[in-house]
């Protein structure tokens, strides 16, 4: 019975799986109708499209002028293909032989009982063969993640997918659901999808699989690349939170860590923002998705990036020697790929601001590039500008208040003088703490302070001897009127208002 006619070019490429290669003629267009096991005295009698292994004594290999025979002989029965156990040189006679007449001529390192089996299986599919290819597929897809840290992903794919008979491409699409088959993560981030150029019972059963070795290789290979990058994020932190006294000791842990605190320092602070739920947290995926997005992008520039996350806000920084020329666009170019990503992460209803720092040299520097960056982004978040790219006014007096505003310690001392205006709520507190400016800003002129906030004099006095009355403090005190008019325009300057 005539088995159901398969392609000899399918089968050549899955050569390693059956232990077989072709070494003259073209396989390609050459049908096969089953497999046949001859003795080179009885190729005569092959049936036609018969794929015909030729038996040998065990360990013997045919002269050259007996391959020639068994070949003119295969092309006479018109046989699909002829298959030589062994692994010895064919002859320019041969060859010529063979491509003249058409017949495809391979090499076996396996036994012909052995062979007729798997080729057998090849040809009839079913189940049986397309679980055989599966195994074999993810047994290549194991042993190539001994060695992949330091193989190109491209490389990966194409010998797993040479062993399963398909093509395999790693689709890039972060909103890959991760229980989805073939979705390839990195941790809990999806990174892409794992596709097939062609759909069969093998592929279906390996993909999987593969897909899931691939996460893990992936990861490695991110870990190695990105490990140091991320075990300093934790120092970045606390250098721009620290107090003023620890720089110096800070400093010299991050240098033995490898940051390089000596270069200048443009800091970036990107703030995710629900656009009708302020109180609403990121998706739990995002914080990761935009790291591993970020150090990707950045990965062959020319300039030293790090990024670390302070809550649910990223912060990113782009260092190189002082003096560097456009150091604030290129970070700009990085974050408005980095904010583009985040929001196809998320979805539209989020909104990503980022601020951007100047340039700074040394650890002190980059505290401060961050606290400006930091300001940056808070001030248009609060100014109703979320989901834009902010640069900080560095000149002038809001220069001076944000220089004090990062001291940690600074920051403390104004939160104990209004801290009896917050606690009357936000609203309140920022209409006092501008009657406050106001007032303090023109000497306490009452009518001067009253054309600057459109109200009456009157008006503005009932506010001050409120305020006066709930910060227990008195304003006709040159030292007190110092330091409530600098907290109140701190505080003002860092809200954005």
């Amino acid at each position: 019975m005539l088995m159901e006619q398969a392609s000899l070019a399918d089968i050549v490429a899955q050569g390693e799986r059956m232990g077989i290669r072709c070494v003259a003629g073209d396989p390609e267009g050459v049908a096969v109708s089953g497999v046949q096991i001859v003795a080179k005295d009885d190729l005569r009698q092959a049936s036609p499209g018969r794929l015909v292994i030729v038996a040998m004594p065990h360990g013997a290999v045919p002269r050259p002028y007996q391959v020639d025979i068994a070949i003119r002989h295969a092309i006479g029965a018109r046989c699909a293909g002829i298959v030589f156990a062994g692994d010895f040189p064919i002859a320019e006679t041969a060859r010529a032989l063979a491509e003249r007449g058409g017949l495809p001529v391979l090499m076996s390192a396996v036994t012909p009982s052995e062979l007729a089996v798997l080729l057998d299986r090849a040809i009839r599919g079913g189940a049986e063969e397309a679980l055989s290819r599966a195994e074999y597929a993810i047994a290549r897809a194991t042993a190539a993640a001994g060695d992949a840290p330091g193989r190109p992903m491209e490389a990966v794919l194409d010998e797993v997918g040479a062993a399963l008979g398909a093509r395999l491409t790693l689709v890039e699409d972060p909103g890959v659901p991760w229980s989805e088959p073939h979705a390839v993560c990195v941790g809990e981030v999806p990174v892409g999808r794992l596709v097939a150029d062609r759909d069969d019972a093998s592929v279906t059963v390996a993909l999987p699989v593969i897909a899931a070795m691939l996460s893990r290789i992936l990861q490695r290979q991110l870990q190695a690349r990105f490990g140091p990058v991320r075990s300093r994020a934790d120092l970045i932190v606390e250098l721009v939170f620290a107090e003023s006294a620890r720089i110096d000791r800070l400093a010299v842990e991050a240098t033995r860590a490898g940051l390089p605190v000596s270069l200048s320092h443009a800091v970036a602070w990107l703030i995710p923002t629900h656009r009708h739920d302020p109180e609403q947290r990121p998706p739990a995926v995002l914080a990761s998705s935009v790291e591993l997005h970020a150090l990707q992008l950045v990965d062959r520039r020319d300039e030293v990036w790090h990024l670390a996350t302070f809550h649910d806000d990223i912060v990113m920084v782009a260092s190189e020697e002082t003096g560097a020329a456009d150091h604030q666009r290129r970070l700009r170019d990085v974050m408005e790929a980095v904010a583009a990503h985040a929001r196809s992460v998320a979805g539209e209803e989020w909104a990503f601001t980022v601020g951007l720092g100047t340039p700074q040299s040394g650890a002190a520097g980059l505290r401060q590039s961050a606290t400006e960056a930091h300001i940056a982004a808070d001030a248009a978040v609060a100014g109703g500008r979320a989901g834009g790219i902010e640069v900080t006014d560095v000149t002038g007096l809001r220069r001076v208040l944000l220089d004090f505003y990062a001291s940690p310690l600074s920051r403390s001392l104004l939160d104990d003088i209004l801290a009896p205006l917050d606690a009357l709520g936000p609203e309140r507190a920022a209409i006092a703490m501008r009657t406050l400016v106001a007032y303090l800003g023109h000497r306490n002129s009452l009518a001067r302070a009253g054309a600057e906030l459109n109200l009456h004099a009157n008006a503005v006095n009932y506010r001050v001897r409120r305020i006066e009355q709930t910060l227990g403090l008195d304003l006709n005190e040159p030292d007190v009127r110092f330091s409530v008019e600098l907290a109140c325009r701190v505080r003002l300057a860092a809200s954005g208002r």
